[in-house]
């Protein structure tokens, strides 16, 4: 990571503006009061902080300028909720939101690599919804924010996507009384993919192992493709009762078909 250069992100940070503590009093009473250009010249004016704190990631390996403007939306968000009445210098309250922030990148974009450009389109497209929705007082529309940033809506709504985390098919979404759920149990199983041995193995005596709700629930679930969530509403019991009982029918039919 250079972190010696002089321009980042088109930032000449040599030539930052140092504010001085009466400098900034005002431009936030300013900010406060809906002062657009307060809030720009706020923001520059505290980029130091964002340059202070990326030195400290300098062995995590990432590009400097995606640092930079990952640790610059830290900044924003702490200037956006920064409270000057608590008596508290605003680096004191900024430093671990921009830390914060840049580890979360760092923690999401681990496995998967965006390009440059792409990022470049989203870190826009963020910065101009933020600034929407300061001044209009509502989110804009994916087509407001393309024709603020100049870009084709399609090439946002792709830039955005791509940034997103990647979710595991294990992560757990919800535990009633030790039944755990995960993301793969919210996906409908039309090819029955996950379980391939019971589609060449002798299912209708497996079945017939199975008490009445238990035989429902995996016909809905394991041949006619249905999510659990649209099994339970089907058959009137709750999401985790359906996921209890299909766990215990298909280790009925395992047991079975391996004895």
């Amino acid at each position: 990571m250079a972190l010696g250069k002089v321009e980042i992100c088109g930032v000449n940070t040599s030539k930052l503006p140092l504010l001085k503590g009466e400098e900034k009093e005002e431009l936030f009473k300013r900010i406060k009061e809906g002062d657009e250009k307060a809030r720009q010249a706020y923001i520059e004016g505290n980029l130091r902080l964002v340059l202070s704190v990326i030195k400290r990631f300098s062995s995590s390996g990432e590009n400097v300028d995606d640092l930079f403007q990952i640790g610059c939306i830290g900044l924003i968000k702490a200037i956006d909720n920064f409270d000057a009445s608590l008596n508290v210098k605003f680096s004191t309250y900024a430093v671990p939101m921009i830390i914060g922030e840049i580890r979360r990148f760092l923690r999401d974009n681990n496995s998967i690599r965006v390009s440059r450009s792409l990022k470049d389109t989203a870190y826009k497209a963020i910065y101009a919804k933020d600034n929407m929705t300061r001044r209009n007082l509502k989110e804009p529309t994916i087509e407001e924010i393309a024709a603020e940033v100049g870009i084709p809506k399609e090439d946002i709504v792709y830039a955005m996507d791509a940034i997103q985390s990647p979710m595991s098919l294990f992560e757990p979404i919800f535990t009633d009384g030790g039944d755990t759920l995960y993301v793969m149990d919210q996906i409908s199983d039309k090819k029955n993919k996950e379980e391939t041995w019971v589609e060449h193995l002798s299912l209708s005596e497996a079945m017939k192992k199975l008490n009445e709700r238990e035989h429902e629930i995996i016909s809905l679930r394991f041949f006619e493709g249905k999510t659990q969530m649209e099994v339970a509403q089907a058959i009137g019991i709750s999401q985790a009762q359906v996921s209890r009982l299909e766990k215990n029918a298909l280790r009925t039919m395992r047991s079975y078909l391996t004895a």
